[in-house]
């Protein structure tokens, strides 16, 4: 998603340390179409070699604070389904490092995506045209309201969504899906020791405790506790 120079040095350099180059909210958009002999390497036909791959190295830490808002991470890519709004970007971002570590190529099948495991395979209907394409969730973002995936120019010009910057999809993850252990051994601990913790106060309020107190790896957002961007102060989700 191009944005201008000095606005995106401000926020990237903001928020590099936990999510790599992602989208960032806040700042007008403008679309620029790539041009030259590039062009000539996105195909209609070429389909990604799906394949096991290991999680992340980086990328995929519990949870992470974007803009006053933590973003919990998923433990597994299985069984994900979800409609919302996609968004794309492109030469502002191309050759900054992701999320995961890899380079951002605009004209490769890659995606943002706020909270599933790094990486992983998903495949996106533009369910405004009916056009569909897989592409493999490298990075985190996009970081605006309303947006659950933030496609590269490739994947968005396969959808043919290039022009409207935006639009209705349905994003499907796909086997082999990715499987974080690590993170669901630290969840099962921690759970462990907030079980431990409330039998001690009140055995009896252990079930509404628990309910309150564990977040399921399927939340996918939920506030910091502290100062909002707007000055409020909660630690609800929203």
């Amino acid at each position: 998603m191009a944005k201008s120079w000095g606005q995106t040095l401000f926020w990237v350099s903001l928020t590099s340390a936990l999510v790599g180059c992602g989208s960032v909210p806040g700042q007008p958009e403008k679309r620029v179409l790539p041009s030259g002999s590039n062009l000539n390497m996105i195909s209609d036909t070429t389909e990604l070699n799906l394949s096991v791959e290991p999680p992340s190295a980086t990328g995929n830490a519990d949870s992470y604070v974007v803009f006053g808002r933590r973003y919990r991470v998923r433990e597994t890519s299985e069984g994900y389904r979800e409609e919302g709004t996609a968004s794309w970007y492109g030469r502002d971002f191309h050759g900054r490092k992701t999320s995961s570590g890899t380079s951002y190529d605009m004209y490769e099948m890659t995606a943002a995506h706020k909270s599933l495991p790094l990486p992983c395979y998903v495949r996106v209907i533009n369910l405004d045209n009916g056009r569909s394409t897989i592409v493999k969730v490298t990075d985190r973002g996009p970081f605006v309201s309303g947006r659950i995936i933030d496609l590269s120019y490739a994947a968005a010009l396969r959808l043919d969504m290039v022009g409207r910057g935006t639009t209705h999809v349905e994003v499907t993850a796909l086997a082999p899906y990715q499987y974080l252990p690590e993170l669901v051994a630290r969840r099962a601990v921690e759970r462990s020791w907030q079980l431990a913790g409330m039998k001690s106060r009140n055995p009896s309020d252990t079930s509404a405790g628990q309910s309150k107190g564990m977040l399921s790896d399927k939340d996918d957002t939920m506030y910091l506790v502290g100062a909002m961007p707007d000055g409020r102060r909660s630690n609800s989700r929203p």
